[in-house]
């Protein structure tokens, strides 16, 4: 069974770097052991596979919000996350929304890409790349939403079963006269001569 899912992964993989390949002027490297997915020298994708695991960083500066809703995204480490950037791991590459991660590498590429390059890349598609990585987004989202949804019905549900407890009311108090006002003296009171007969 893991040998399944190790091949599985690795044909993600492939699917996500021919993708990023495809893009203008993109070439690949790999430093520390990672593959990272460059165009003029600048890094748009790292991505990585150890055994059935597969993990990816990339550059959202639209969708990162609601990206890092996701469950499996956190930002990047080594501080590029106050950047933009997002980290997706995976423990199963059966797990991962490819078309979901191919419009992040898209937005990405748009991002790190020179302007002529990025231009030249947007004319080229069919629906804009930013319209794609918008709406895989919001897919994103509302899967998210829907298992939360169903999440709080679960432990509504719970909660209505048990019983709840019994209100104890406290122990009445006696009326207490309200004190005089801090700095004010109290008038004495006056006493009443009794009168002779």
């Amino acid at each position: 069974m893991p040998a399944d899912k190790d091949t599985q992964t690795q044909k993600i993989e492939a699917t996500l770097r021919e993708h990023a390949m495809s893009h203008a002027g993109a070439h690949e490297d790999f430093p520390w052991g990672h593959r990272a997915i460059k165009v003029k020298d600048k890094t748009f994708l790292f991505m990585s596979v150890d055994g059935a695991k597969l993990s990816l960083s990339v550059k959202l500066p639209e969708s990162g919000g609601a990206a890092l809703m996701l469950p499996f995204t956190q930002p990047a480490d080594y501080g590029l996350g106050k950047s933009g950037w997002v980290t997706a791991r995976f423990d199963s590459g059966a797990q991962a929304p490819v078309s979901v991660l191919k419009a992040w590498i898209d937005e990405s590429y748009q991002a790190i890409a020179p302007k002529k390059l990025a231009a030249k890349a947007e004319r080229g598609s069919t629906p804009s790349r930013a319209t794609r990585v918008k709406a895989a987004a919001k897919k994103a989202v509302a899967s998210v939403k829907k298992v939360a949804k169903k999440a709080v019905a679960k432990v509504r549900g719970a909660t209505k079963k048990a019983s709840p407890p019994k209100k104890v009311s406290p122990p009445k108090r006696p009326a207490r006269k309200a004190a005089p006002a801090r700095g004010k003296r109290q008038a004495a009171p006056t006493a009443r001569r009794a009168r002779r007969s």
